[in-house]
C-alpha cells in the first residue's frame, strides 16, 4: 500500500481554561492516502470539524501528531514551511453565505491566497480565471460581489478559492449542507470531476451518511470526540459493528415510503458498553475494519461478521 499523504496519531484538541478544560477530540488516529476521499461522519458537536481545523492549523493541538508527507506539521513552523502548507492544504467551509467577504469582489476573494507571493497581476488574473472556469463559472463573474450569486454559485466560488492554490489535499467541511437538495448533486459531481482531473485528495466531513456513501472511499465514525469505527464505505454500510454507527445508519431516510414507515430506529445508549470493568481499545475486527471496543464487544463483533 502507498505511503499515507496525511497521518494523524493520538490527536487531542482541548478548549477552555486549565481549570475547566473541554476535550473536543480524544486521541483520534487515521491515515489518508493519495487520491482517496476519506470521510469523517458524526452528529453536530462530535468533533469532526475540529479535526479538520486542527489539520489546517486553525486550532492548536493539545496532544498527538499530524504528519503531511511524513513531516510533522503541528506546533510552530518556519514561515516558509507554513506558507508551503497553505499551498498544499486548503479547506472548503460549510456555509457559503458566511465564508465569503461580502465587501470584496470575487477576483480578490479567489486570489487572496496568491497575494504577496511574487506573482504578477496578469498571472494572478489568469489563475483566477482558470479556477473559476474549473468550477463552471464565467471569468466575467470575477468583477461581481458575493451577494449577486446563489448559494450553489457561492460554494463554487469557495471551491475556486481553494483550487487557485493548486493544492494536493482539500478539507471539505460539510460543503453541501447549506445548499438546496437540487444543487447538492451538482456540487458533489463537480468535486468528483475535479478530483479525477487534478489527482486531489479529500477529507470529507459530514453528518449525512447517504452523501458519504456517494463520495467517500473510507469512512470514520466519530462520537463525542472519539472515533468509534472506521472501514471502507461499503463494508461499513454492510456490516456496521458499533451501536452508534448502527443508530446513524437507521436514521437515513428510505426512498420507499412503505420501508420508511415501517423501519425501526436504533437509539444509541452509551451505558451499554460496561467499560468500567473491561477497558476499550482500537482493534481490527476484520481486514481494514477498525472498532473502538473492549474484548467482550470484539467477540460479539466477530460473531456478527460471521
Amino acid at each position: 500500500m502507498a505511503e499515507p499523504l496525511l497521518s494523524v496519531r493520538g490527536l487531542e484538541v482541548t478548549f477552555g481554561s486549565r481549570r475547566h478544560p473541554f476535550k473536543a477530540v480524544k486521541g483520534a488516529s487515521f491515515d489518508v492516502y493519495p487520491g482517496e476521499t476519506f470521510g469523517i461522519v458524526g452528529e453536530s458537536g462530535s468533533g469532526k470539524t475540529t479535526i479538520g481545523r486542527a489539520i489546517i492549523r486553525v486550532y492548536p493541538v493539545s496532544a498527538g501528531s499530524i504528519r503531511f508527507h511524513g513531516e510533522e506539521i503541528t506546533g510552530r513552523l518556519p514561515h516558509a514551511k507554513a506558507r508551503e502548507l497553505t499551498n498544499k492544504i486548503q479547506m472548503i467551509f460549510q456555509d457559503p453565505m458566511a465564508s465569503l467577504n461580502e465587501r470584496a469582489k470575487i477576483d480578490y476573494i479567489v486570489s487572496e491566497g496568491l497575494l504577496g507571493r511574487g506573482l504578477g497581476k496578469e498571472e494572478i488574473r489568469e489563475r483566477v480565471s482558470e479556477a473559476l472556469n474549473a468550477v463552471g463559472l464565467l471569468p466575467e463573474f470575477a468583477t461581481r460581489f458575493p451577494h449577486e450569486f446563489s448559494g450553489g454559485q457561492r460554494q463554487r466560488i469557495g471551491i475556486a478559492r481553494a483550487l487557485v492554490m493548486n493544492p494536493e489535499f482539500i478539507i471539505c467541511d460539510e460543503p453541501i449542507s447549506a445548499l438546496d437538495v437540487s444543487i447538492r448533486a451538482q456540487v458533489l459531481n463537480l468535486m468528483s470531476k475535479l478530483q479525477r482531473e487534478r489527482g486531489l485528495t479529500y477529507l470529507f466531513i459530514s453528518h449525512d451518511l447517504s452523501v458519504m456513501r456517494f463520495i467517500c472511499d473510507r469512512i470514520a465514525v466519530i462520537h463525542k470526540g472519539d472515533i468509534v469505527e472506521m472501514a471502507e464505505t461499503e463494508t461499513l454500510f454492510r456490516h456496521p459493528l458499533h451501536p452508534y454507527t448502527r443508530a446513524l445508519l437507521s436514521a437515513i431516510p428510505q426512498p420507499n415510503p412503505h420501508t420508511e414507515k415501517n423501519k425501526v430506529l436504533e437509539i444509541y445508549d452509551p451505558s451499554c458498553h460496561h467499560y468500567e470493568r473491561d477497558v476499550p481499545s482500537w482493534q481490527e475486527a476484520e481486514d481494514g475494519h477498525w472498532l473502538y471496543c473492549n474484548q467482550e464487544e470484539m467477540k460479539q463483533a466477530r460473531q456478527r461478521l460471521k
